[in-house]
């Protein structure tokens, strides 16, 4: 049992291994990774595998099929055909995220997505691929997704200092805002758990009361698989948002 409603973030080693000082041991985060890489790698392959495509579709295919108009339809609204060829970097990132939250959701596990360090990594090294592709793509003209057009010279410089400000700050809020989330569901819906189980277990005539939390319990959990998946699409959406003004300049 679950004492503290912090204890379901803590990160335990399960199998240790160290090769001299280097700590190499499996811990419940990595075996999570783990757990995530092996399912997204298996619907890489089925979106690969296109001698099993048939024209009355199975079921696996219709969930690769609607997955496939999900995310395409995310490119279409936020970056238009040119975002096409990010289309497996979006669908990875989804995958990644949606499939993060929903493996917490499972009693004893670890939601990997609930740490700053794995939230805030990501957003990072999404924002200097996203600040490279558009260097890259622009070069010194860059510059102009820090000058709105129709600016008064004369504001040029306060509007640039808050734009570049704006900008530097994105990696933060990718990652802050998914991991506060699911932090903040996670621990609401362990502490209310826990103080049901006490009226249950400690309650005496007064167990019948149980009922009432227990129903709110229920709709929580409803409340967070939702969270869960919206938090992948809020996600997936910033970040193919981030990449149209790169491309676009707006």
């Amino acid at each position: 049992m679950l004492y503290s409603p912090l204890e379901q973030f803590k990160i335990i080693s399960l199998v240790g291994f160290s090769i001299g000082k280097y700590d190499l041991s499996i811990t419940n985060s990595s075996l999570s990774l783990i757990i995530i890489l092996t399912i997204i790698l298996l619907i890489s392959v089925g979106f690969n595998d296109t001698k099993k495509l048939y024209i009355i579709p199975s079921n696996w295919q219709l969930l690769l099929e609607n997955l496939y108009k999900f995310i395409l339809s995310i490119i279409t609204d936020q970056i238009g055909n040119e975002g096409k060829k990010y289309f497996t970097l979006l669908t990875t990132i989804f995958l990644f995220v949606c499939f993060s939250n929903f493996l917490g959701m499972i009693p004893y596990s670890l939601t990997v997505t609930s740490h700053p360090v794995i939230t805030l990594g990501l957003g990072l090294s999404l924002f200097i691929g996203i600040t490279l592709i558009g260097i890259i793509t622009h070069g010194f003209h860059f510059y102009h997704l820090f000058i709105p057009s129709g600016v008064p010279v004369a504001l040029l410089p306060l509007i640039a200092i808050i734009e570049i400000i704006s900008y530097l700050t994105r990696p933060i809020s990718l990652g802050v805002r998914l991991a506060a989330n699911m932090f903040a569901g996670h621990t609401l819906l362990n502490i209310i758990s826990f103080f049901t189980w006490n009226i249950f277990i400690y309650g005496g005539i007064f167990s019948i009361f149980g009922l009432f939390p227990s129903l709110l319990i229920l709709a929580l959990i409803i409340l967070e698989f939702v969270i869960c998946f919206l938090q992948a699409y809020v996600f997936t959406v910033l970040v193919a948002s981030y990449l149209n003004d790169v491309i676009h300049l707006h």
